[in-house]
């Protein structure tokens, strides 16, 4: 999950994170923070309105969300509190859900009843243009924070595929965007099809660019470099880059490619000498959850790298999921991430 930092003067941000900070606060989004009855949230809530990060929605029961902070010593008295069950446009949400959902066998009645549930009434909230993205997954799993998001706000238009990404710094590092990397699909799809590694291609590009306003160079990795190997697992990066270059032909982009031909300048010229790509790439594609996981794993360990994620990309609007393990510190972050990645929509 996300490296811990702090908002405030006392202790220094990451460059990384304090970037994304003043990126968050020059155009201000409003953020729903769904799990209102954690305190964990509560306590994020406090650093992100002291920073300025973001305009905040906390979902829940306000008399227990305002004692909880009072107890605390946080002051949330900037964010707006709502409580589903009891909101004035409950009924006017139920029916948005009814009709979105009908078709799939939803009636009147469970579409009133899921609107209480915070997730629903959050991504609701989001379909009616009165908040710009989602932060939950403190208490709720990952399964249920998408299926909520799936249903309501669904896929960005022009993608297929919901994927995860891990923005990686590595310290006193060449390679890269001066050691800046994104990983995908390093926390949801076990083993995409060479079609879904196309699309977390296309999609990695777009989130690196919105993060670290560089060109996206992604490398299609394999353990293969230009048929250097022959098999099934490299068949299916092969393709999957000719797709990701036919769906979008001004990225640049290129496979398969060895990891060490993929970043190193000098290896890959030697292993790839016709690619534009390689040794230059900053969007590293792993081939399954197996080898991103470790990937970023191993870079984060070894390379004291700061690894910040998984973060969601692919759907219509910004929902991301947090781990249950997170501090309060971790949703702060992901919630002045979320809010720039509300900026590239817009």
């Amino acid at each position: 999950m996300f490296g811990k930092f702090y908002y405030g003067d006392d202790i220094k941000v990451s460059k990384f994170l304090d970037t994304i900070i003043e990126k968050a606060k020059a155009d201000k989004k409003t953020i729903v923070l769904a799990e209102g009855s954690d305190l964990r949230t509560i306590t994020a809530a406090d650093k992100v309105l002291k920073a300025g990060t973001a305009n905040l929605v906390i979902l829940g029961d306000e008399s227990a969300i305002k004692k909880m902070a009072q107890d605390n010593g946080l002051d949330i008295s900037a964010a707006k509190i709502i409580n589903p069950k009891t909101a004035e446009n409950k009924a006017e949400f139920a029916d948005a859900l009814y009709e979105l959902r009908k078709a799939k066998g939803m009636t009147p009645e469970q579409a009133s009843q899921t609107i209480e549930n915070v997730l629903y009434y959050g991504v609701m909230m989001i379909k009616k243009g009165l908040a710009d993205g989602m932060v939950a997954g403190a208490i709720n799993s990952t399964a249920n924070v998408l299926r909520a998001a799936l249903q309501v706000v669904k896929t960005a238009p022009g993608t297929k595929l919901v994927s995860a990404f891990f923005a990686m710094i590595v310290p006193d590092c060449e390679f890269g965007e001066n050691g800046a990397f994104v990983f995908a699909d390093c926390g949801l799809n076990q083993d995409p099809s060479a079609e879904e590694l196309s699309e977390i291609a296309i999609s990695s590009a777009k989130s690196f660019e919105s993060l670290f306003g560089a060109e996206a160079k992604v490398a299609m990795l394999s353990h293969s470099s230009y048929g250097s190997a022959k098999h099934a697992l490299v068949d299916k990066v092969v393709e999957a880059t000719r797709l990701a270059k036919e769906k979008a032909p001004n990225l640049k982009l290129d496979g398969e490619l060895q990891l060490d031909a993929a970043i190193v300048p000098e290896i890959g010229k030697a292993k790839a000498p016709d690619s534009a790509i390689a040794g230059k790439a900053n969007v590293l594609v792993f081939p399954n959850l197996d080898a991103g996981n470790i990937g970023y794993k191993l870079v984060q360990r070894l390379a004291k790298a700061e690894a910040y994620g998984p973060i969601t990309q692919g759907i219509a609007a910004p929902v991301n999921d947090l781990s249950r393990g997170c501090n309060a510190d971790d949703i702060a972050g992901v919630v002045a991430i979320t809010a720039v990645q509300a900026q590239m929509n817009k």
